[in-house]
């Protein structure tokens, strides 16, 4: 059986569980991490060095990195559905992932921190406001990528759909002023409709207030 470390609140693990429940894993989740602890025991630094969360066990396959477990997991589980066999569709979803990592992710985590993780005694308003302006542009181009389409590459949802969508509950639920992006909204819209996302991804982050 697939197990999955890691706490239901963090969204790298809610984009590992969205992934398990699309293509539909028996599988069991171990709470880890945050309040729960649990990973500089001498078994979790065995599997992931770097102490951090998700990891995952799939029958004696250790796979660690959220990008890398959902690629994983579409590989193994779910060839012709979120695992194209085309390599060049499989990239088209491979460079929206890495853009989700390395250009979205630090913005996101930014404003999140600053408006939910830091109590409101002390938030910095004009920050914040700087700090949303800039992720904001992320938003806008994702709004333009869905403009003629319903998902981020191809006709159907793909890997790049978890990896930058798993954002966009916390996106709109957070207290900052947004633009009215519609292809954007219709997007969530969408990925709402889905049982996985709304199961994993919509959970209250109420408990990682400041």
């Amino acid at each position: 059986m697939l197990i999955v470390w890691g706490r239901a609140t963090s969204i790298n693990v809610q984009k590992v569980m969205w992934a398990v429940g699309e293509i539909g894993i028996s599988h069991k989740r171990i709470d880890v991490g945050g309040r729960f602890g649990g990973l500089d025991t001498p078994a979790y630094l065995g599997m992931n060095p770097h102490r951090r969360v998700p990891t995952i066990d799939d029958n004696g396959v250790i796979v660690w990195e959220s990008n890398a477990i959902i690629r994983y997991l579409a590989a193994r589980y779910s060839k012709g559905v979120l695992w194209d066999q085309d390599p060049g569709v499989r990239a088209q979803a491979d460079q929206w992932m890495d853009w989700m990592q390395t250009t979205l992710a630090p913005d996101f985590y930014a404003v999140f921190w600053a408006v939910v993780r830091t109590p409101a005694d002390r938030q910095d308003r004009a920050a914040i406001k700087d700090l949303t302006k800039r992720l904001t542009t992320h938003y806008e181009l994702l709004d333009r990528q869905l403009a003629t389409r319903l998902w981020l590459v191809g006709n159907r949802l793909s890997l790049a759909d978890i990896a930058v969508g798993v954002t966009l509950y916390r996106y709109y639920e957070m207290e900052i002023d947004r633009p009215a992006l519609s292809n954007l909204r219709a997007w969530y819209e969408r990925l709402k409709e889905r049982l996985a996302y709304r199961d994993h991804v919509m959970i209250s982050f109420e408990e990682l207030r400041g």
